[in-house]
């Protein structure tokens, strides 16, 4: 499906691969995208060679997003085996890259709140850790508010007393909406053998709320350098409940990728 319709204002999203029996699902609750300027050039340094930074022109200057993607996952699970489900919280780190020409999201890691941590770790050498997750929210009429603590990190907001005319660094909602909110492609570094994983996910758009923070303290993007102790956000999106098809397994990249230097 074309995101640049003319005459659309909105963003419509992708196509919905297949769905095969090999594949995850998961219902995304609490779903909070918190996305922060970074220094292009720093993020760099975290990334392979062939992947670069998205830069958006921001009022302060040409800047990389990078963002905290927590939620609550609900009933995850593999299609063939619907019975065997999970729900625990979840942090994704994510920054906004392309690799030749291609957009998507690099995952610098991922907290998980589940002993299951283990087997994405060692069967697809994904850069995941356990960690303890509380998530709460409320979402009605009104303002809704949303809170995150994990071991480390803490996140508390409201949502916008109005809607925001538009998201500093893009044209239009269509703009941020596909670059923030629909990545569908991800790469992360996979193990210690200098070697990359891709996958895929799907979930249709988001009918995101925006939010001020009150409070959002990240230690891990702090400790990579990339965001500053009480650095405010860009931006926090935020959605009750969204469906999301995960298309594992994950893949090697084809090739050896040596750290940009």
């Amino acid at each position: 499906m074309d995101d640049a319709q003319p005459g659309l204002a909105g963003f419509l999203g992708t196509d919905r691969p297949r769905v095969r029996w090999f594949h995850a699902a998961s219902d995304l609750r609490d779903f909070m995208i918190t996305t922060f300027r970074v220094s292009p050039e720093r993020l760099a340094r975290h990334l392979p060679a062939g992947y670069v930074p998205e830069v958006v022109e921001l009022a302060g200057g040409p800047a990389a997003l990078v963002s905290a993607v927590a939620f609550r996952d609900e009933s995850f699970h593999f299609r063939g085996l619907p019975r065997v489900a999970i729900t625990c919280g979840q942090v994704n780190y994510r920054a906004y890259v392309r690799r030749d020409g291609v957009r998507g999201a690099w995952f610098l890691g991922t907290a998980f709140d589940h002993p299951t941590v283990v087997l994405p770790r060692r069967l697809w050498g994904m850069p995941w850790r356990r960690e303890r997750i509380g998530l709460t929210a409320t979402w009605d009429d009104g303002r809704a508010s949303w809170a995150l603590r994990t071991d480390e990190a803490t996140c508390r907001a409201s949502e916008a007393a109005a809607v925001p005319a538009g998201l500093d660094g893009f044209a239009t909602e269509r703009d941020w909406q596909a670059l923030l909110t629909h990545p569908t492609v991800g790469w992360y570094r996979r193990g210690r053998a200098g070697r990359v994983g891709t996958y895929s996910i799907w979930h249709p758009p988001m009918a995101a709320r925006h939010f001020v923070a009150a409070e959002a303290r990240f230690p891990f993007l702090e400790r990579l350098g990339l965001v500053q102790p009480g650095q405010e956000p860009h931006s926090l999106l935020g959605q009750e409940l969204l469906p999301f098809d995960i298309h594992t397994p994950p893949r090697r990249v084809r090739g050896p990728v040596t750290a940009t230097p």
